[in-house]
């Protein structure tokens, strides 16, 4: 355990963050792109989405404390596009 907290680097973990924060705000505008049937939208969002899948993947492997700030992130994310949403609707 010591030797991942050693290795554990806090500019790496932001970057985990920032990622998965977009990977999941792209997720949550995947989904609501096939709902509304916006084929371009939604492909476009899935793909930039796996394609950005595996840097988190790469790190945590690593160094599990990684998933963290990965969930952190992807917490945000959700949030930040169903809140978005949800303001749009009032």
């Amino acid at each position: 355990m010591e030797s991942l907290v050693q290795d554990f680097n806090f500019i790496l973990a932001t970057g985990i963050f920032a990622v998965y924060l977009v990977i999941d705000a792209l997720y949550a505008y995947y989904t609501l792109s096939v709902t509304k049937h916006h084929a371009f939208a939604a492909a476009t969002s899935g793909f930039a989405m796996h394609f950005l899948l595996a840097f988190g993947v790469i790190n945590y492997v690593g160094n599990y404390l990684y998933v963290i700030p990965l969930a952190l992130g992807s917490w945000v994310g959700t949030y930040v596009i169903v809140r978005r949403e949800s303001l749009k609707k009032l």
